[in-house]
């Protein structure tokens, strides 16, 4: 819903107060949605890109983190960039509303300038906005979508599958997906999405004969253009997540059989060759070097909102390479011009636009809005459920902590009454702004998966090293296909050192509990929580918080128990 003047003047000093300097002519501008959302149309061939959505169908505050660092060959390159380095790296002027959009700088009083993003029903408002400019226009879905609420959990993904429909979703691949289990999955795709949504994912294959579990690409004509659209699942599903769910399936990157698929669209007569992919930026910019004849890859997984394109050269040309955010918070618009007619079929030329999803900017589609209200309905009580006010930021995204991170942390060391905590590196979890406060549907937010059991185990140091040396490769790593997804685990109770240029199993050193220095012979109590392992117990992690909360009622500001660093001053990769 669009502000009038008196709500217009209201948020001016209200971000006047909260010290964050608004320029009153760019709020005015891009109240009326002119300076964002008027995208004419270019070209002939039109994509629409959302990902990593993580079940959010209302709008919600999102922090970009202030901590993703690049490595080796990747400091200093998208998705690399936070802060600063990122608004110098793209010409954004700083304290505007893309500003707000793709970095974490002045957050809290921003997002009360400038309101919530995403949100179904305004998505659907921007969705039929650019389909109405470029006709044929595809909408691709890049998966983590049935998975991230409570009302996902609870319904098996079934609220996300009807609002994708709703939508429009055209084509769509997958990862969390895969954690509700082979059989849903399936079920899905054959009986909901029959006759109305492809999903695609060309390196799924069954363990026993390695055929295709679906289909790997789809032939589309679009304005006298064939295009194909090729699928690639997240490649690490049955290492990052529980392999019991999906037995019967492998994963991976398999560069060979990618190169096999864009040659069989291509010997079917595609002048266009897109993936939709979802394997995390840095994987797909080293595909993109790899496999030739791919025009794009609109990528998602590492939930990188990038402003613009990352252009690849490869021995047969060239491949633009895309993130398009998370949460609902961006839609990805890439148009071409392609050539028709006798000879035709060349690109002459390409744009690309990452819009921010502002609720305040985009009137809510009204049959959508009707439809999430009528699933969330019989669960509105316990979804409102206020559990403790927060006088803090609350976010999760960074490389090594984030406070709603730490407040899972704090939670277990106190109830499970552990020595030291770990919660997985996730990334997906909504904001909450200071004096907000903390219903249970935000504790749902941060938790919700199919194996949340957690845990109060035994554990030497040689292992608590051995775990944060394993987690700390897979993040840091030189090679992007050796990167299995996640950020590093997050620490509570005891201190460490990183460095991440170190080798493999050096990168880790002083870790110490209560100033003393971990002994690798010695016994530790640790709580966890999301354990892949078969025939895990325990009490579910949101029992573990929201009893917590319920005991606390007022929440400090979270002190992040973060590492120190070595050998990272100056990389733009942290603020």
């Amino acid at each position: 819903m669009s502000m009038n003047r008196r709500e217009f003047l209201q948020i001016l000093a209200a971000a006047s107060a909260a010290g964050f300097a608004l320029d009153a002519r760019e709020l005015l501008a891009a109240q009326g949605g002119s300076r964002l959302y008027d995208l004419p149309r270019f070209g002939n061939v039109h994509f629409l890109h959302f990902t990593d959505c993580h079940a959010q169908l209302l709008p919600i505050h999102f922090r970009e983190p202030n901590v993703n660092l690049g490595i080796g060959a990747a400091q200093g390159k998208a998705p690399h960039l936070v802060g600063e380095h990122l608004l110098k790296a793209f010409n954004i002027p700083p304290r505007t509303i893309e500003a707000h959009a793709f970095t974490y700088l002045d957050f809290a009083a921003a997002a009360q300038a400038y309101g919530k993003v995403g949100g179904f029903a305004h998505l659907a408002t921007l969705v039929k906005r650019l389909r109405a400019a470029r006709p044929g226009a595809l909408l691709l879905d890049g998966g983590d979508t049935w998975q991230g609420s409570a009302t996902a959990l609870w319904t098996k993904g079934q609220d996300m599958v009807d609002a994708c429909k709703r939508l429009g979703v055209d084509i769509m691949t997958g990862h969390w997906e895969f954690t509700l289990g082979a059989d849903r999955v399936k079920e899905i795709v054959e009986k909901d999405f029959a006759g109305k949504i492809e999903f695609l994912a060309q390196n799924v294959k069954t363990t026993d004969f390695g055929d295709p579990v679906f289909k790997p690409y789809a032939m589309r004509e679009m304005n006298g253009v064939p295009v194909a659209v090729i699928g690639q699942g997240f490649p690490y599903t049955p290492i990052a997540n529980p392999r019991y769910l999906i037995p019967d399936w492998t994963m991976g990157i398999q560069d060979e059989e990618m190169q096999k698929v864009v040659n069989e669209a291509r010997g079917k007569g595609a002048k266009v060759v897109v993936v939709l992919s979802h394997n995390g930026m840095d994987v797909d910019l080293k595909m993109a070097s790899r496999v030739t004849g791919i025009d794009a890859i609109l990528g998602g997984h590492t939930h990188d909102g990038v402003p613009a394109p990352s252009v690849v050269k490869n021995a047969g040309g060239r491949t633009l390479v895309m993130n398009s955010g998370s949460n609902g918070k961006f839609l990805s618009v890439l148009d071409f011009d392609v050539s028709v007619g006798k000879g035709g079929g060349k690109i002459r030329d390409f744009r690309y636009k990452l819009l921010p999803v502002f609720s305040n900017l985009l009137p809510a589609d009204k049959a959508m809005a009707a439809a999430i209200d009528q699933v969330r309905a019989p669960h509105r009580a316990k979804l409102e459920e206020k559990l403790a006010v927060s006088e803090g930021l609350l976010y999760r995204r960074g490389n090594f902590n984030g406070s709603w991170d730490q407040l899972i942390l704090d939670a277990m060391l106190e109830v499970k009454g552990a020595q030291i905590a770990f919660s997985p590196g996730f990334r997906w979890g909504t904001s909450i702004l200071p004096g907000q406060a903390i219903t249970f549907e935000h504790v749902m937010d941060q938790t919700a998966i199919t194996y949340p059991y957690s845990t109060l185990t035994d554990m030497s140091g040689a292992t608590i090293k051995d775990i944060l040396e394993d987690v700390c490769d897979n993040l840091f790593n030189a090679d992007p296909y050796k990167q299995q997804g996640g950020d590093m685990v997050r620490v509570g109770g005891m201190s460490y050192t990183c460095d991440p240029n170190a080798a493999m199993g050096s990168r880790i050193r002083d870790m110490r509990l209560d100033g003393k220095p971990i002994e690798a012979g010695k016994t530790y109590k640790v709580a966890g929580w999301a354990p892949v392992a078969e025939g895990a117990q325990g009490e579910p992690i949101w029992d573990v918080v929201t009893k917590w909360l319920r005991d606390k009622k007022v929440v400090t500001p979270r002190q992040l128990n973060e590492p120190k660093l070595i050998g990272m001053a100056g990389n733009p990769g942290i603020a």
